[in-house]
């Protein structure tokens, strides 16, 4: 279909994405967030070669490359410091055809401001309704104001005020039962090496270094507790001592060198994967479609791929909008179904909800030369809508 008029409401990574793609087809694209200043959500991302080869397919193949961490190898140890396993990256590099990129969120947010052009998102735009008919459909804001296109994107995250309108219904996010701690920290050979992504393991727990650009690591540390015990939370750096008593040398340091009050402290949740995406001519994008578990690192590379089919679908239907964002669906509602549940999964594997399967992972990471999880991390990005 052509001369579409597309509203986008959220502007962060799925948002804008989408609406790079929507404008490159060349569309009319408003981009609405309720934030008057973007932020970004946590310190950095794992981007996974498949939602980089969206990106490079949207032109912005050096652009990311310049802000993405080099990642070579990756490694496990135990969480007193015993190395399980340490393995190249490159069969996988080499197996899908892309680098995957660790990169800082602000640096991608950038980047993706610049290619859609900043002065074209409006912020302070709340949007609390929608209303369509056969021939459009119209986003109602907090301010009173209101916009009419032909579809609307809710890109809106994860506290979607617009996921209701799609479902028919609210739907409650679920606690996956464990709190990550984030950040940001200059890279060097104490903590880790500089081109390797480091995870320690022990006690259900995880502290992990990955390396992005301008020699920094991006760091997460898990630990699983009750949601009454993870709101009731301390001074930070209190809290991870508390936590990583006995751990390893790198991790002591990790946690020294860390800047509290630019650390964030997130409580891990997911939704259940929906049986619908769509209603007419909203479709949901992103977290609001499909939030999960970081424990796969698929949640930006899947709003990305989402872009991607929601723009094709646009392009190649022509029969109408509804029937579009029917094939959106179609090709979305499994394939993020099963990163919600799959990334569920490795969490409660990873955190110990059956203590048994955490410590049989242990055992058997000693023995992974990285076939076993390459082979994983492959299938998963070779499930993707540019193979």
């Amino acid at each position: 279909m052509d001369n579409l008029k597309v509203i986008v409401i959220g502007a962060g990574m799925g948002g804008l994405t989408t609406g790079i793609a929507l404008q490159q087809a060349g569309y009319t694209v408003e981009l609405y967030d309720r934030v008057r200043e973007l932020r970004p959500a946590g310190a950095a991302i794992s981007l996974w070669s498949n939602g980089v080869k969206v990106l490079n397919q949207l032109g912005l193949s050096q652009a990311i490359a310049s802000i993405g961490g080099q990642m070579d190898r990756m490694a496990y140890y135990s969480h007193t410091g015993e190395k399980l396993n340490d393995f190249s990256l490159l069969p996988l590099i080499e197996r899908v055809g892309q680098r995957p990129y660790p990169v800082a969120r602000t640096d991608l947010q950038q980047m993706l401001l610049q290619a859609f052009g900043a002065e074209n998102v409006r912020l302070g735009m709340k949007c609390v309704g929608v209303e369509q008919d056969v021939t459009s459909v119209t986003a109602r804001f907090e301010d009173g104001s209101t916009t009419t296109g032909d579809v609307l994107v809710a890109a809106d995250g994860t506290h979607s005020l617009l996921r209701p309108y799609v479902l028919g219904q609210p739907l409650d996010r679920r606690y996956v039962g464990y709190v990550n701690w984030n950040g940001l920290v200059p890279a060097t050979d104490e903590l880790a090496p500089p081109t390797s992504w480091v995870i320690y393991v022990g006690e259900h727990k995880r502290a992990s270094l990955m390396p992005i650009a301008e020699d920094r690591f991006y760091f997460f540390f898990d630990v699983p507790m009750s949601k009454e015990k993870a709101q009731e939370s301390g001074e930070l750096r209190a809290e991870l001592e508390h936590s990583f008593a006995g751990w390893a040398t790198p991790v002591q340091t990790l946690i020294q060198r860390l800047e509290p009050d630019k650390t964030n402290r997130v409580l891990i949740h997911d939704i259940e994967p929906l049986e619908t995406l769509v209603r007419g001519r909203v479709a949901l994008l992103g977290d609001s479609a499909h939030g999960a578990a970081p424990d796969l690192g698929q949640g930006g590379s899947q709003a990305i791929e989402d872009a991607f089919v929601l723009t094709n679908c646009l392009k190649t239907t022509t029969l109408s909008v509804a029937d579009a964002l029917q094939h959106y669906e179609a090709d979305r509602k499994e394939r993020v179904a099963d990163i919600i549940t799959r990334a569920r999964k490795r969490a409660d594997m990873i955190h110990g909800k059956d203590p048994a399967k955490t410590q049989k992972w242990y055992e058997e990471l000693k023995y992974d030369d990285g076939t076993e999880t390459i082979d994983g991390i492959a299938k998963t990005i070779l499930a993707g809508p540019l193979g």
